[in-house]
């Protein structure tokens, strides 16, 4: 049996639109591991949410790992240690504070633990409720940023065109400096310059010494387009946006809600 790595998303993936995780799914994943296949969770999310997702699905053993900040860390589950990490430039992250503050977007950024906001509003209660990470509100600008961040994420919940008009204009400042793309409608994300999921995609691969023809990637957004068309398999749910499903090999004919994992991980297992 070749051995395979199963790259897997989780908001619309791997989880239902409720934040629950289906029986059906959870057996796939454990039974992936239980043959010798990997599993590496792929996410957007922070190492703690990516570990307490982890040891409720039981994949805290060998074999499973975890691609956190849409690339920028890279964690292995067993050993409990971080295998690669990258950070923003705090003159950078500087940068985007002020600007998302300038132009009255929510701004938010992480410590190893705690999400970073500089007050509450309603979308950190949104973004907290969604996650179930810890918050620190800072009070001010300044004490944000003690030390370089892994990503900053600019949150708008009801008018994505102003996520992508700021998107926009600064877009010739970005270049060479970091990445930004939505990781849903309402999440505009910046990320180190190379932190993307395909990096994850790569980065395992060749730490696992597995070919990257064997590695399945399965996500719905936009922030998981560089592990479908960098993988072997690269598939889209049926419920992802168009643009993942243009960039895919293989959609899946069931949605996030219906056990679409379990149908890639029983398909290409």
């Amino acid at each position: 049996m070749e051995k395979k790595i199963f790259f897997i998303d989780f908001d619309g993936t791997l989880m239902r639109d409720d934040k629950t995780i289906s029986d059906k799914n959870r057996n796939a994943l454990r039974n992936a591991v239980d043959q010798g296949h990997y599993i590496a969770l792929a996410t957007g999310r922070a190492i703690s949410s990516g570990r307490k997702i982890a040891k409720d699905l039981g994949l805290t053993r060998p074999g499973c790992y975890l691609v956190a900040y849409n690339g920028g860390t890279i964690y292995d589950f067993a050993a409990d240690c971080i295998l690669s990490r990258k950070h923003v430039p705090i003159e950078y992250a500087s940068y985007l504070l002020e600007a998302a503050t300038e132009a009255g977007i929510h701004i938010q950024t992480y410590s190893d633990t705690q999400v970073l906001a500089v007050s509450h509003s309603k979308e950190l209660d949104f973004y907290l409720k969604k996650t179930g990470m810890p918050c620190k509100i800072t009070g001010d600008l300044n004490s944000m940023l003690y030390e370089e961040p892994p990503k900053m994420l600019l949150i708008d919940l009801e008018h994505k065109e102003r996520l992508e008009e700021f998107q926009k204009a600064h877009a010739e400042w970005e270049k060479g400096k970091c990445s930004s793309f939505f990781s849903c409608k309402e999440y505009l994300e910046y990320c180190p310059l190379g932190a993307t999921k395909g990096y994850g995609v790569e980065y395992l691969c060749q730490f696992l010494g597995i070919p990257i023809e064997n590695a399945i990637a399965i996500g719905d957004e936009e922030n998981d387009i560089s592990m479908i068309q960098k993988a072997g398999v690269g598939v889209a749910m049926k419920n992802a946006v168009q643009h993942v499903k243009d960039a895919a090999d293989y959609v899946t004919e069931h949605d996030n809600n219906h056990d679409g994992v379990a149908e890639v991980i029983e398909k290409f297992s």
